[in-house]
C-alpha cells in the first residue's frame, strides 16, 4: 500500500501561487504527511495536442488518479476577475467520473490564492474553488482565528484559506504572515486527513 499523501494542486502563471504551494507543502510535512505537488497545463486557443505531456519546469501535471488517491487536497489558483483561473476550472470540469463514483467524498480540502491587488477578489476566488469541492462532498478546512497571523497580516490571509498580495507587478514576495498562514493551512489539512485516515 502506498503512503497517504495530500495533493497540492495549483495553477500558477507568474510563480506566486507556486510559491504558496511549496509553503503549504512544508506545512503538510510538518503535519506528518507527504505532500504531492501537481499543476495543470495552461488553456489556450491552440490544439491541446501541441502542449507537452510534461511541463518544462515546476511540478508535473495532475492526473485524475492523483486526485482520486489523495488523502486530502489543497487547491490553489491566482485570481482572475474574482474567480479561479480557467486552467484549474478546466481540470475540475473533467472530474465528473470522480463525482459519479463519490471518489472524493469525505476527504478534507483547503484552498489558496494570490492576487495583484489587496482587494482583488481573494475571498471570492477562494469561494469559487470551494464550490466544486463541496459538490464532490469534500470537507472544507479553513484557517481559524486561533492563528495569530490571521489577525496581524497586512497582506494576504483569510479564514476561507491562505492568500497572498502579489502587487500590481506580481513581484511582491510572500511576507512572514502569508508564509505562516500557508504553512498553518497545510499542517491543519494534514492533521485533519491523518485523523480521518484512522
Amino acid at each position: 500500500m502506498s503512503t497517504a499523501y495530500i495533493l497540492v494542486l495549483y495553477y500558477s502563471r507568474h510563480g506566486a501561487t507556486a510559491e504558496m504551494a511549496r509553503q503549504i507543502a512544508r506545512g503538510i510535512e510538518q503535519g506528518g504527511m507527504e505532500a504531492r505537488l501537481r499543476t495543470v497545463p495552461a488553456v489556450s486557443t491552440e490544439c491541446e495536442a501541441v502542449a507537452p505531456d510534461i511541463p518544462t519546469e515546476g511540478a508535473p501535471y495532475a492526473s485524475l488518479d492523483d486526485l482520486k488517491d489523495c488523502a486530502g487536497l489543497a487547491l490553489g489558483s491566482p485570481t482572475r476577475f474574482g474567480n479561479m483561473a480557467a486552467p484549474l476550472k478546466y481540470f475540475l470540469d473533467g472530474t465528473s467520473s470522480l463525482w459519479l463514483t463519490g471518489g472524493l467524498v469525505g476527504k478534507p480540502a483547503a484552498v489558496f490564492t494570490s492576487t495583484a491587488s489587496l482587494h482583488g477578489g481573494q475571498e471570492t476566488t477562494l469561494l469559487s474553488m470551494l464550490l466544486p469541492l463541496l459538490h464532490h462532498g469534500m470537507l472544507v478546512t479553513g484557517l481559524p482565528y486561533s492563528e495569530p497571523a490571521l489577525l496581524e497580516t497586512r497582506g494576504g490571509g483569510t479564514p476561507y484559506g491562505a492568500s497572498h498580495f502579489a502587487g500590481a507587478d506580481g513581484k511582491r514576495s510572500l511576507d512572514e504572515h502569508e508564509i505562516t498562514l500557508c504553512r498553518a493551512l497545510g499542517k491543519r489539512l494534514a492533521e485533519v486527513a491523518g485523523k480521518l485516515e484512522r
